[in-house]
């Protein structure tokens, strides 16, 4: 394995004012050759945190995380850049590791695999989820864009949308460059720890958060709506529960069965609001003289 390239860590973050310290100081330990903090209009003092840190600190204004993510990389000087977020906590031979998980499977980008701090009931749950069904490395036509290594080349194939605040980060991201024909990106054998809120009206918001995402993914790419709903009426509330009880993850079938129930609610509203206001501007442009 070659040595690793110049490498930027970019980390987005909006009101990560108690996350923000704890990630910083791992993230200082990683041997990169710069760290960008993108702050997204926090009104906590994240952005604060980061200059008296040390680090580099661009405001964005709140123009959506996707928006962020871009802004971060076009910043970075290096060429690799990782995205980390506030509730990461990575281990100091991150960068290393996943710049040889590049290398080995050939990736234009390669995600760490994450593991929750169980910090509560619903933090294990997520935990054991995230077992069943993301820690198996190889190629993915989908995958979380943080925390990641990416080539910097990558984004001169496919860039965040940074025009729809709504629109789901990775999930985008991810649709579009699968298009590019021999481009290959997966999970690498890293890990790397997440520091998640514990309860569950933060998982609730979380989730509520996902499913306005979801529905904007499918407003913008018709032809995978379909796959998009079985994502959230059938993978999420019955295969993956299914695999988790038989793998011996018995608390995952909770988090799935929330994540289901939420997103999909909140979806279903969004397209509805959607609908409804479409409806609501055809109707006055027709009303109009």
């Amino acid at each position: 394995m070659s040595a690793r390239p110049s490498t930027s860590v970019v980390v987005a973050a909006r009101n990560e004012a108690l996350r923000l310290p704890a990630c910083l100081a791992t993230v200082a330990k990683l041997g990169a050759d710069e760290i960008i903090v993108v702050d997204g209009g926090s009104t906590d003092g994240t952005a604060e945190i980061a200059e008296a840190a040390g680090v580099r600190v661009i405001r964005s204004g709140g123009r959506g995380l996707a928006f962020d993510r871009q802004l971060g990389a076009d910043a970075a000087r290096s060429e690799l850049v990782a995205m980390i977020d506030a509730d990461h906590r990575p281990e100091p031979d991150l960068l290393d590791r996943l710049w040889d998980d590049m290398q080995a499977m050939d990736f234009v980008i390669v995600q760490a695999g994450v593991e929750i701090a169980p910090t509560s009931f619903w933090t294990r749950a997520e935990g054991q989820a995230m077992a069943t069904f993301h820690h198996q490395p190889g190629p993915r036509s989908m995958i979380g864009v943080a925390p990641a290594l990416y080539r910097r080349s990558v984004f001169d194939l496919v860039r965040f949308d940074v025009e729809n605040p709504e629109i789901s980060d990775d999930a985008d991201f991810c649709y579009r460059l699968a298009q590019v024909p021999g481009v290959r990106f997966g999970i690498g054998h890293a890990r790397v720890m997440q520091e998640h809120f514990p309860t569950v009206a933060d998982y609730v918001e979380k989730f509520r958060w996902y499913g306005r995402m979801d529905a904007a993914f499918c407003r913008k790419h018709p032809e995978r709506a379909a796959n998009m709903w079985f994502h959230l009426a059938v993978r999420y509330p019955i295969l993956r529960p299914l695999k988790a009880i038989v793998t011996g993850r018995p608390l995952a079938c909770a988090w799935f069965w929330l994540a289901a129930g939420v997103r999909l609610s909140a979806a279903l509203g969004s397209m509805r609001e959607h609908a409804q206001r479409e409806l609501l501007g055809t109707q006055e442009a027709a009303a109009a003289p």
